[in-house]
Formats: C-alpha cells, sequence, structure tokens
C-alpha cells in the first residue's frame, strides 16, 4: 500500500493513496488512529486496512495536508557517507563503518510544511535520502532477515547546516536545527519496492535545477546491513526511523561555489516509485513574523 498521514477539513487522520484519490482508513476504522502508529504496532489491523483500501470513499490528493508519518517517532537514526562519490566530494576518507547520528524531534517535520534557514547561518543545505520505517523490532537482527523488520519506505530531505556540522567531529548542531528534517508525504509498504527499496533512482532539485541524482543501489550499506549494524548497538523500535545517506551534488561541494538553499525556494526531493517530499525554504526570522501575525 501507499499510506499518506495527513488532515482534510482539519481532521487527521491515516489514507491509502491510489493515483490521485485516496481512502480515509482511519474514518473506515477507527482503531487505527490518526498517524501510522496503530498500523506499525497490529498485523491484523493492518489486514483490514488493506481490505479497507479497496472499497472506500475517496478524497482528492490535493485537499490533504501531510502530516509526520509517525507523529512521535521513539528514535531517529541517521546515516552519513553512504554512497562512495558523497564521499569522495566530502573529503573523506571511505569508511568501513558507517557514521551515525541521531536527529531530535524538533529537527524533523512534515513534507510540505516550511525548512527554515536558521538566522545564524546561510549555508542552509539538501541531502535527499531513503528513510526506513521499523515495523518490528528487534536487537542483534541478522542482516538476512533485517527486511523482515521493515513497515515501509519514504523520502527523506536531511537539511543540514554546514558551517554547524563542521563545528566539531560531532555532528549533532548542524542536523538538528529546528524544522531541517522534511520527511514523507508518502509511506509505501515493501511490496510496493524492490527488496530494501534499492535501484531506485533518487533526485533532488529546485525548479529546473538538478542538484542531486544518483540510485539507491550506490549505497555502499543496504537497509538490510544498516538495519543490522545499528541493532547491535541498540534495541530497534516499532515506528523507529533509519535515513539512509544521500547521494553527491549536495549543495557544500558544488564548484566553483557553494550552492545554499534561499529564502522563497522549494527544494524538492524524489524517490522512484515513493514520491516527492517537497519544502518551500523561509528564514528564521519570516517564521517568526508571520507567528506574531
Amino acid at each position: 500500500m501507499r499510506l499518506l498521514v495527513g488532515s482534510v477539513a482539519g481532521k487527521r487522520g491515516v489514507f491509502a493513496v491510489d493515483g490521485e484519490k485516496a481512502v480515509d482508513l482511519s474514518a473506515a476504522i477507527p482503531d487505527i488512529g490518526s498517524d501510522l502508529t496503530g498500523l506499525i504496532a497490529d498485523a491484523a489491523l493492518m489486514k483490514q486496512a488493506e481490505k479497507a483500501a479497496s472499497g472506500g470513499a475517496t478524497v482528492d490528493m490535493a485537499d490533504i495536508t501531510p502530516a509526520l508519518p509517525v507523529t512521535e517517532p521513539p528514535t531517529i537514526i541517521c546515516l552519513g557517507l553512504n554512497y562512495t562519490d558523497h564521499i569522495k566530494e566530502g573529503g573523506y576518507d571511505i569508511p568501513d563503518y558507517p557514521a551515525l547520528f541521531m536527529r531530535g524531534r524538533q529537527s524533523i517535520m512534515a513534507a510540505g510544511e516550511p525548512m527554515v534557514r536558521p538566522s545564524c547561518s546561510e549555508r542552509l543545505d539538501y541531502e535527499a535520502e531513503l528513510m526506513v520505517i521499523i515495523g518490528k523490532g528487534g536487537r542483534h537482527i541478522r542482516e538476512d532477515d533485517a527486511l523482515d523488520h521493515v513497515f515501509g519506505y519514504t523520502v527523506f530531505n536531511d537539511g543540514s547546516v554546514r558551517d554547524y556540522q563542521r563545528k566539531t567531529h560531532q555532528w549533532t548542531p548542524g542536523k538538528n536545527f529546528d524544522q531541517t528534517g522534511a520527511i514523507g508525504p508518502v509511506v509505501v509498504t515493501p511490496d510496493e519496492v524492490p527488496p530494501g527499496a534499492s535501484g531506485l533512482k533518487i533526485e533532488s532539485r529546485v525548479g529546473d535545477e538538478i542538484l542531486q541524482s544518483s540510485n539507491t543501489g550506490n549505497m555502499i550499506w543496504s537497509a538490510a546491513s544498516a538495519i543490522s549494524i545499528i541493532s547491535e548497538y541498540t534495541t530497534l523500535q516499532p515506528g523507529d526511523h533509519i535515513a539512509l545517506g544521500t547521494p553527491p551534488g549536495v549543495g557544500h561541494a558544488k564548484k566553483p561555489n557553494p550552492r545554499w538553499l534561499r529564502p522563497g525556494e522549494t527544494v524538492e526531493v524524489e524517490i522512484e516509485r515513493i514520491g516527492i517530499c517537497a519544502s518551500p525554504v523561509v528564514d528564521e526570522s519570516e517564521l517568526a513574523k508571520q507567528a506574531a501575525e
């Protein structure tokens, strides 16, 4: 299924997407709730949802305002340096273990919501990424079994404030500015894509300007290997998010001049067979002004 969490006329629910139409699963089955948490936790509920998706009343996709697929993800773990050419453009050595960092809840937002350039920096960068949502938790998960733990795949834009990222050896500040990581809007179940969502075109752009263009098959660590590696040190929980790194073409590596995101632009990240995550870019001061009005 293709699932979307969002609101219609102020009421939030889970929708099954079919082209430009969607079925309100939460209206058909109230136990589903208002985000994907219920479906992730209950396989029987997921089967009911699959049946409801084929016969329910539809709404226009254009009438749905996207929300985060999981309102409060337990953990958001991100891989850096997972495409060889991106590693080279950043001046790093090829690692033998993935660079891992975490994002906090305040740093993420739904697709369609503004991506905020902070008032303290103009170096807001984009990163197109495939994101895994964990369905079945576990520890010490074998790579051969890892894809059985996936609920679905979605699109992530790992907006990064580069000067703050490089202030220390830890990337935490540059990766955790408020409202810089866009997720969604569509989550696809594993049957919608190749195993591990490998072999899919991944691209970022602003208007007609293509910023990044690659393929998820170029990742060093696949979805399965990332799940296995991460579960060596922590127990993965249902609803956890894992972002799988970005391909080459990021703004800070553009020659002869870096290409930072600017207020007024809309940055899009698209992954084949999953969807487009679009984010208008705003300056923090402008967002504060709008909130005060």
